[in-house]
């Protein structure tokens, strides 16, 4: 079967397998492997992309079913430098291992897209979907917070 997506502003047209998980063709087609396949059951959030602009967790998707939709990979958030999201990562240290980094910044990416200025409580709602085993979450939570604050004018 042919599918037709847009991967980080780029049309994309190719021939699939039926049951390919969306993650995998966007790892082993396409060979954007900032994304990570963790669990592969949508319970780690290493796998997360925006469709349409909202967090998905790719692993659980088929890619036919992102037919005529718009992806986002971490390859695509900061083409020629950091965005200023992956800047306040580095920032506040909110990166060790970098395994669950790429899934958090596009899970946090889709949350400030959705909701400009989270408190506290919002960022961990939407981030809850995404596990981090070597920095807890206080500094990814920082991170969130500054890249927002950034947006609405306010510095870090």
């Amino acid at each position: 079967m042919k599918v037709s997506v847009t991967v980080n502003g780029s049309a994309i047209e190719a021939e699939i397998w039926p049951l390919l998980r969306l993650s995998g063709f966007l790892r082993n087609a396409l060979g954007l492997v900032g994304l990570k396949e963790g669990c592969c059951e949508g319970e780690c959030g290493a796998c997360t992309v925006l469709l349409d602009r909202k967090p998905v967790n790719s692993c659980l998707m088929l890619a036919f079913q992102a037919q005529g939709r718009e992806i986002l990979t971490i390859e695509g958030l900061g083409k020629a430098d950091l965005s200023g999201l992956q800047q306040a990562f580095l920032d506040t240290g909110a990166v060790q291992c970098g395994y669950c980094t790429p899934g958090m910044i596009l899970a946090a990416e889709g949350l400030l897209l959705a909701n400009p200025c989270p408190d506290e409580a919002e960022i961990r709602q939407g981030l809850a979907g995404n596990i981090c085993r070597c920095t807890g979450f206080a500094t990814i939570v920082q991170a969130v917070a500054s890249e927002a604050a950034a947006r609405q004018g306010m510095g870090r």
